[in-house]
C-alpha cells in the first residue's frame, strides 16, 4: 500500500472512503440497508410533530443529521460524498442559505489541515521519513524489548506531524523485512536449538505481535499528541469556533502542552503492555545493530533537498509550538511570537481586538507550503530546476478529508444558528445534572473510545461534538472539559482491524490473531479513558485555567 491509497479505507481517522481503480465500491448489506434506513428515518423524524421548545427549522436539522450519521456509520455512499449533502439539504430545507453552508467547507482549520499536509508529502517525496525512522530505531538497542520500543518511538515520533496511515506503511515494510531476517537466521540456528523453527517458536510470535501491533498504535497514539497530527484534532478546533463562538482558540501549543505528554505516557504503558513476558527467540543472539546500519548506509548521505526539507520540517513545529503564550495556569512561561506580529498589524490600522485573530497556524502552514515551491533543490536531466515541492505531488493529498470537514462544521454551525444544541443540551442536563465532572468525562471518554471501535472518528467526532458542546453548556462547565478528551478518544480504537488504518494495515501482515489485537485493544481501550481523565485534570484543567465546580 502507498499514500495513493488513502482515499480506500472509509473508516480511516485520516481519510475518507474513495475509489482510485475507478470501480463502484460494494457498500456490502450494511451499506445497503444504511441506503434505506437514512432517508427512511429522517423522513419520520420530518413528519412526526415538533416535540416541546424545538423550532421547525431545528427539526429538520436533526433528520438531515441522523440520516447522515447513519449514512456515515454504514459506508452507504463513499462518506466524502455524504459530506455534501448539507450544500443541498440545508438550502431546500430552509435550514441555512446555500452562502452560509458554503463557507463552512473552507475555513482556517481546513487549509492547516492542507498546509499540513503538503509538508508531510514534502518529508516524504525526499525520503527524509525513512531515515528519521531508522536512525531512531537504531539508536534504542538490539533486545527484542528495545526493538519494539525503537520502532513504536520513530513511529510515534512521525505521526505526531504526518498521516498516521502514511506512518504505518513506512514503518511496517522494515518491521517486516527485520522479521523476516530474524526467521531466516532461526532457521540457520535449528542445530543448535532443538530444531525449532522461528514460525513455531512462541517468543518469535510475541516479537512479531509486539513489533507490529506496536507500529499500529504508536502510530494513533502519536496523531493525537499535536494538533495537526490527526483529523479528529483540527474538527475539534472549528467544531470549537462554531459551536462556542467569542471563546480564545485552542493552540497548537497548548494542545501539546497536555496531550504530548499524554502521548508518550500512553506510549511507554502500551510499550509495557505489548512485551510483557516477551523473552528473546531462538537464533536472536546473531541479531545486532547492523541490520539497521545497513539501511541507513543504502540511503547513503543527506541530499541538499532532504537538508532543506529538515529545516523547514523543524522551523513550522517551532512556529507552530511558539505562536501563543506558553502558559501553565496564570503563570507565561514563554512569550509567543503572535503578540509581536499583533502589534505590527496594531501599527497597520487592524483593530486591537482583531490583532491576534489575524494569524493562526493555518498561515504558518501555508507560507511554508507556498515556500516549497519557491525553493530550488537540484536540477531535473532537462537542466530546469527541481523544487522542494511541484503541484503533482499534491494530487495525492486525500482531499475528500476536507468534504468531511466541511460537513461536519456545517452541521456544528447549523446546530447553532436553529438552537437545536440548547435543545439537545437541555435534556442531556437532566440526564447528567448531579453528577461528579470527571464522571461525565469518562463516561464521554469510554462512549467515543468503543463507538470508533465501529465507525469512522472523524465522522463521529463531527457527529458528537456539537451535542456534547451544547450538554457542557447546559450542565454550566466548561465545554472544553468534555469535547477534548472525547475527541482524543475518538483516535484511542484499538481493539478491531476495522478501527483505524494502522490496525488494519498491520492486521494484513497475518502475524495477528484477532483475538491478541481484541485483548491487547481492550487492555489499551480502558488505559487509554484512565488516562484522558488524569491528563484533563493534572495537565489540561491548570493549563487553561479552566474552573472546575
Amino acid at each position: 500500500m502507498s499514500l495513493d491509497e488513502l482515499n480506500s479505507d472509509a473508516n480511516a481517522p485520516d481519510q475518507t472512503r474513495g475509489d482510485s481503480s475507478g470501480e463502484e465500491a460494494n457498500p456490502g448489506l450494511l451499506g445497503v440497508m444504511g441506503r434505506i434506513m437514512g432517508p427512511a428515518i429522517a423522513a419520520l423524524i420530518l413528519l412526526t410533530p415538533s416535540p416541546e421548545g424545538l423550532a421547525p427549522s431545528a427539526q429538520r436539522l436533526l433528520a438531515v443529521t441522523i440520516w447522515m450519521a447513519i449514512w456515515w456509520v454504514t459506508q452507504a455512499i463513499p462518506i466524502a460524498a455524504t459530506s455534501l449533502m448539507p450544500l443541498a439539504m440545508f438550502p431546500l430545507l430552509g435550514i441555512q442559505s446555500a452562502k452560509t453552508v458554503g463557507q463552512s467547507y473552507l475555513g482556517d482549520t481546513s487549509f492547516l489541515y492542507l498546509g499540513g499536509f503538503m509538508i508531510a508529502l514534502g518529508i516524504e517525496r525526499w525520503n527524509l521519513h525513512r531515515r528519521l525512522a531508522l536512525l531512531t530505531v537504531s539508536a534504542t538497542g538490539t533486545s527484542p524489548r528495545r526493538i519494539v520500543l525503537g520502532f513504536m518511538l520513530a513511529t510515534f515520533s512521525l505521526s505526531m506531524w504526518i498521516s498516521n496511515t502514511a506512518t504505518t506503511l513506512l514503518m511496517l515494510p522494515i518491521a517486516v523485512a527485520l522479521l523476516n531476517t530474524l526467521e531466516q537466521r532461526s532457521v540457520s540456528s535449528r542445530s543448535s536449538a532443538k530444531g525449532v523453527p522461528a514460525s513455531v517458536d512462541p517468543q518469535f510470535a510475541h516479537l512479531a505481535t509486539s513489533l507490529t501491533l506496536g507500529i499500529a498504535y504508536a502510530a494513533s497514539i502519536g496523531g493525537l499528541a499535536t494538533l495537526v497530527g490527526t483529523p479528529t484534532n483540527l474538527a475539534f478546533v472549528e467544531i470549537w469556533n462554531k459551536s462556542i463562538p467569542g471563546q480564545p482558540a485552542v493552540s497548537a501549543s497548548q494542545w501539546m502542552l497536555t496531550w504530548t505528554p499524554f502521548g508518550i505516557v500512553f506510549l511507554i504503558c502500551a510499550w509495557q503492555v505489548l512485551v510483557w513476558g516477551l523473552k528473546p527467540p531462538v537464533g536472536f543472539e546473531r541479531f545486532d545493530r547492523k541490520y539497521f546500519r545497513d539501511q541507513l548506509r543504502d540511503l547513503g548521505a543527506m541530499s541538499f533537498a532532504e537538508i532543506v526539507m529538515l529545516i523547514l520540517f523543524a522551523v513550522t513545529a517551532m512556529l507552530w509550538l511558539f505562536r501563543t503564550d506558553f502558559t501553565f495556569g496564570d503563570v507565561v512561561l514563554v512569550r509567543g511570537w503572535g503578540g509581536t506580529v499583533g502589534r505590527w498589524l496594531i501599527s497597520l490600522g487592524v483593530p486591537k481586538e482583531k490583532s491576534l485573530e489575524f494569524v493562526s497556524d493555518a498561515t504558518v502552514a501555508m507560507v511554508i507550503s507556498i515556500l516549497m515551491f519557491v525553493i530550488p533543490v537540484r536540477r531535473a536531466r532537462t537542466g530546469s530546476p527541481q523544487y522542494l515541492m511541484d503541484w503533482a505531488t499534491t494530487s495525492r493529498i486525500p482531499w475528500g478529508i476536507l468534504l468531511l470537514f466541511g460537513g461536519g462544521f456545517a452541521i456544528a454551525g447549523a446546530f447553532e444558528s436553529t438552537k437545536l444544541s440548547e435543545w439537545v443540551g437541555g435534556g442531556f442536563k437532566t440526564v447528567g445534572a448531579g453528577q461528579p465532572t470527571w464522571v461525565l468525562i469518562a463516561a464521554v471518554c469510554t462512549l467515543l473510545t468503543f463507538l470508533t471501535e465501529f465507525t469512522s472518528n472523524v465522522a463521529t467526532v463531527n457527529t458528537v461534538l456539537p451535542i456534547i458542546a451544547a450538554a457542557s453548556l447546559a450542565l454550566e462547565i466548561d465545554p472544553r472539559l468534555l469535547m477534548i478528551p472525547a475527541t482524543i478518544s475518538a483516535s484511542c480504537a484499538f481493539m478491531l482491524p476495522i478501527g483505524t488504518p494502522p490496525n488494519a494495515i498491520v492486521f494484513a501482515t497475518g502475524r495477528i490473531k484477532m483475538s491478541q489485537m481484541a485483548s491487547y485493544g481492550l487492555i489499551l481501550n480502558l488505559l487509554g479513558i484512565v488516562l484522558a481523565v488524569a491528563a484533563v485534570y493534572g495537565l489540561m484543567i491548570p493549563q487553561l485555567g479552566i474552573q472546575v465546580k
